[in-house]
C-alpha cells in the first residue's frame, strides 16, 4: 500500500470485522422476496420498485414494448432519486425503512404518467428519521437436492479493480472506495451521484449495487437472481423478477432480453442497441432521452420448478454457464 501511495495501514485492516446482517424480506405478487440490506442499495430499491409496479396493478405491460420500457424507467428513476439522496451505511446514518413501505409506493406510484416521462426527486418515507435500519463483479447461483440455495455476488468493483496485485498471490485489490460520493453531486466511475449519507468516513463501508436475491414461495425458495454491472445490476434484477413473476418467462428468456437502465442522473435511458428505432423514437416522443449503447451487464438466474427440477441460465452477453449435475 505504501509502495503505492496508499493510506491504510496493518491496523486498518486488523480492525475490519465481516458484519453479518439480516436479509430484507418484502413481497410481489405472492411471493416472498429475500434481498440484501444496506450498505447495499440493492435489496432496497428493487423492494421498493416491486413495490409501486404492484401498487400500479395487475395488468403490467408486454415486455419490449415501448409502455413496458417507459413504466419500469419512471419506476427507475423514482428509485435511484432516492438511492442518491437516502443511501449510505447504517452504522453511520439513517437510511429509512420506510422506502419499502407500501403505502410510500402507492403515493410514489401516483406520480408515474403512463403516456410521458416525468421530472424526478427524491422522497420522503414515512418516520424517515425515526424507522431506520440498523446501524469486476461476478454472481453466482447454486442450488442442492437438499433445499440449500445461494446467490453470491462479489467484486472489486470495476475492472481489475486498482490494478495493483498483492506480491505472490495473484490477488487483485479492489477500487470499491470509488462507491462513495467524494462530494455531494458528484458522479462516480459508473455516473452515480451521492449525498453527505454516502461521504467517506473512518470506518464506514461504501454504497453498493449488488443485488443477490431469493424467491421464496410457501416458505420456500424457488428462485435465485443476481447480476454484474454496477448500478445496472439493480435494473437487471427488478426486470428479471418481473420477466419470470409477471411474464412467466423461462429463465433462458430472461437473460436475453434487451435490455434498458436508469439511474436518475444522468436523465437518460441507457437501451442496448438490440431495442429498435422504433421504440427508440416512441420513448423519446414520450419525453425520455435515450443513450444508445452496446451491450451490458451479465445476469445469472436459477429456478425450481413445481415438480423439483431445476433450470438456470446464464447471461449470453458473457462466457458463463449453466450446469448440473445429479
Amino acid at each position: 500500500m505504501k509502495a503505492n501511495g496508499g493510506i491504510l495501514t496493518a491496523k486498518d485492516l486488523k480492525e475490519y470485522k465481516v458484519k453479518e446482517r439480516t436479509p430484507l424480506t418484502s413481497s410481489y405478487r405472492g411471493f416472498t422476496i429475500l434481498g440484501f440490506p444496506p450498505p447495499s442499495s440493492g435489496g432496497v430499491h428493487v423492494a421498493q420498485m416491486l413495490n409501486i409496479l404492484e401498487a400500479m396493478g395487475t395488468k403490467m405491460p408486454k415486455p419490449g414494448t415501448p409502455e413496458f420500457i417507459h413504466r419500469m424507467t419512471e419506476v427507475m428513476k423514482l428509485a435511484f432519486a432516492d438511492r442518491a439522496y437516502w443511501l449510505g451505511d447504517p452504522a453511520f446514518v439513517n437510511v429509512p425503512r420506510g422506502l419499502t413501505n407500501a403505502v410510500y409506493a402507492k403515493e410514489l406510484a401516483s406520480k408515474v404518467d403512463s403516456k410521458k416521462a416525468m421530472p424526478v426527486d427524491h422522497g420522503n418515507p414515512p418516520d424517515c428519521q425515526n424507522n431506520c435500519f440498523e446501524k469486476h463483479t461476478t454472481h453466482f447461483c447454486v442450488a442442492d437436492a437438499e433445499g440449500n440455495w445461494v446467490s453470491c455476488t462479489a467484486t472489486v468493483n470495476t475492472a481489475f479493480g486498482s490494478k495493483v496485485v498483492i506480491p505472490g498471490t495473484g490477488i487483485l485489490m479492489n477500487n470499491q472506495m470509488d462507491d462513495f460520493a467524494v462530494a455531494p453531486g458528484v458522479p462516480n466511475h459508473f455516473k452515480l451521484v451521492g449525498g453527505e449519507a454516502n461521504a467517506i468516513a473512518p470506518g464506514k463501508r461504501p454504497l453498493s449495487s449488488m443485488t443477490p436475491t431469493l424467491v421464496m414461495k410457501d416458505d420456500e425458495v424457488v428462485m435465485a437472481i443476481g447480476a454484474a454491472g454496477g448500478p445496472t445490476i439493480i435494473s437487471q434484477v427488478l426486470l428479471g423478477l418481473s420477466y419470470v413473476l409477471d411474464a412467466k418467462m423461462k429463465p433462458a428468456e430472461v437473460v436475453a432480453q434487451p435490455r434498458f437502465h436508469h439511474q436518475w442522473s444522468p436523465d437518460q435511458i441507457r437501451v442496448e442497441k438490440s431495442i429498435s428505432a422504433e421504440i427508440r423514437e416512441k420513448l423519446i416522443s414520450m419525453g425520455h432521452s435515450i443513450d444508445g449503447a452496446e451491450d451490458f451487464g451479465t445476469s445469472q438466474i436459477l429456478i425450481r420448478s413445481p415438480d423439483g427440477s431445476f433450470s438456470g441460465a446464464t447471461d449470453p452477453r458473457c462466457a458463463g454457464q449453466a450446469a448440473g449435475t445429479r
